[in-house]
């Protein structure tokens, strides 16, 4: 999946960020059958809290549990998350590119859910407690400084807001307006009225924040007093992360009442480019986790409702793998899979399998043996390769284009179903691994071979594909039932002599049915 600068991967929609409002968008996506690959900073704005409220079904739960179940939940539906940093998305004809440290992502539709950055007031020690004793959002964390002391540190003119909604947590509430020309007169004088309702309001910079090991106790201010406190709230400035839009001509805007920047689009997302949409705090500053992943969803429907729009307009793609296998070069070596040729060699010849079959070396070599050869790929332009390379070794096998549940395979029908690294996506009921197994004939072969990535780190690029949104080795033996399977063999061993690989090692499993 790559080439000499970097790899390219296609797919119908990338997402860019995957915490809940990414993840959201990818999962609706995925259930409609859309080619989804998340591009993930793992950068959450949420990182620094240890626990987040208000998610039904989650409330107090940490937030990477809630990332870690949605990253679970969206690789079931076959979506890939890969590691990494979009730098920039530019148009390509009418695709979407984006570019990251590694190679680029080619891809129809883009939904851009990066977040926002909390930029803290310049005050000393105020970022040391950041998500935990500093905290900006009432609804986030205010239940948990409920009648304790808070001080507010005025810095816009939604302080006063800030500061009444905090009083209904507790009366022991103090203002410091740290700067009141930031502030202005309307918001001066909402935070009077304040004062007149039992909050007291003063009026000083605050310029560090005092801590006894390790713990805030106070804020002290530029004329020496320390106003004693157990949480300090402040409003941040929300920056939302959205470089990467720049070649597009998208730019943040600055919020009306001057508390960060956002990406403007409408009610389901869309931005002013058609096919390019954002949600959650890139396109909302206020949104917490629940209604991020809400308009993460809405704005993953309506670009699967676009894009089938786009298909009935006659505008509908060529998937990924047959945009590889459309260039001219040829994709692999074309020579036999070095564990099939030591497996198999030798056996009684009858009907084979080859899963993802490719250019169709492994069938070639069978067929060449004497086996009847049904080439299965989702790629015809695959298929045309593997055809073609019969012809020319004077051998015929047959081919199918289809993803592997809907190939229409007779149950036991084959002596040898051989599948090689596959690239098969998961589903949550793993028919596709139903159907291998159906298909192996009693006393026939079942061979798996896949990759093992313990001899193969990505360090300082983004990885080309992810392996945890494909079915692996270990997914097939996990399901073979001992009253009708042998396992012959399920190990992690060399590669034979002879690959041209980074990877040196391989999952092999080999089975017999019953």
């Amino acid at each position: 999946m790559s080439d000499s600068n970097g790899f390219r991967r296609w797919c119908d929609v990338v997402v860019i960020g995957g915490s809940a409002a990414g993840l959201a968008g990818a999962l609706m996506l995925a259930r409609s059958r859309r080619s989804v690959i998340v591009v993930d900073g793992g950068e959450p704005r949420n990182a620094p809290a240890a626990h987040m409220h208000g998610y039904l079904g989650y409330e107090g739960k940490a937030p990477a549990d809630l990332i870690a179940a949605g990253r679970d939940e969206v690789r079931s539906y076959g979506v890939e998350i890969l590691p990494g940093r979009v730098d920039a998305v530019e148009r390509d004809g009418e695709r979407f590119v984006a570019r990251l440290m590694g190679g680029t992502v080619s891809a129809r539709k883009v939904l851009v859910a990066t977040g926002a950055v909390d930029e803290l007031p310049a005050i000393d020690g105020l970022a040391d407690h950041w998500g935990d004793q500093v905290i900006h959002c009432p609804y986030c964390h205010g239940w948990e400084v409920r009648d304790q002391r808070v001080v507010v540190i005025a810095t816009n003119p939604m302080a006063a807001h800030q500061a009444g909604l905090f009083r209904q947590l507790t009366d022991r509430v103090t203002v410091v307006v740290h700067d009141p020309e930031a502030v202005g007169g309307d918001g001066l004088a909402s935070l009077a009225d304040l004062a007149g309702h039992g909050v007291e309001v003063l009026t000083d910079r605050a310029v560090r924040v005092v801590a006894t090991d390790g713990r805030l106790t106070g804020v002290e201010l530029r004329d020496g007093r320390v106003v004693e406190a157990d949480a300090v709230a402040v409003a941040t400035f929300i920056r939302a992360r959205a470089d990467m839009l720049t070649p597009l001509g998208l730019e943040p805007t600055v919020h009306p009442m001057g508390i960060g920047t956002s990406i403007e689009v409408g009610e389901t997302g869309a931005t002013a480019l058609r096919g390019v949409y954002a949600a959650g705090n890139v396109a909302n500053l206020m949104l917490q986790v629940l209604p991020a992943a809400a308009a993460g969803s809405m704005s993953g429907a309506v670009i699967n409702a676009e894009l089938v729009h786009d298909d009935l307009a006659g505008a509908s793609a060529p998937k990924e793998w047959d945009l590889r296998y459309g260039a001219d070069d040829h994709v692999w070596s074309g020579n036999p899979n070095g564990t099939l040729v030591v497996e198999i060699d030798g056996v009684e010849p009858g009907r084979a399998l080859d899963v993802g079959c490719g250019e169709g070396a492994d069938a070639v070599w069978l067929a060449e043996r004497g086996w009847s050869v049904v080439a299965l790929d989702v790629a015809e332009s695959a298929l045309d390769r593997a055809t073609a390379a019969a012809l020319s070794h004077g051998v015929s096998i047959e081919t199918v284009c289809a993803e592997l549940p809907a190939a229409g395979l007779e149950p036991v029908s084959f002596d040898l179903v051989s599948v090689f690294y596959p690239a098969i996506p998961r589903t949550p009921s793993a028919e596709a691994i139903d159907v291998l197994l159906d298909v192996v004939a009693p006393g026939g072969t079942l061979l798996v071979v896949g990759h093992t990535f313990d001899d193969h780190e990505h360090h300082d690029h983004t990885p080309a594909f992810d392996s945890k949104a494909y079915v692996q080795v270990d997914d097939v033996a996990a399901r073979l039932d001992p009253a009708h399977w042998t396992i012959e063999e399920h190990a992690v061993r060399d590669r034979p002599a002879g690959h041209a690989t980074p990877h040196h090692r391989d999952t092999v499993l080999r089975a017999t049915k019953h």
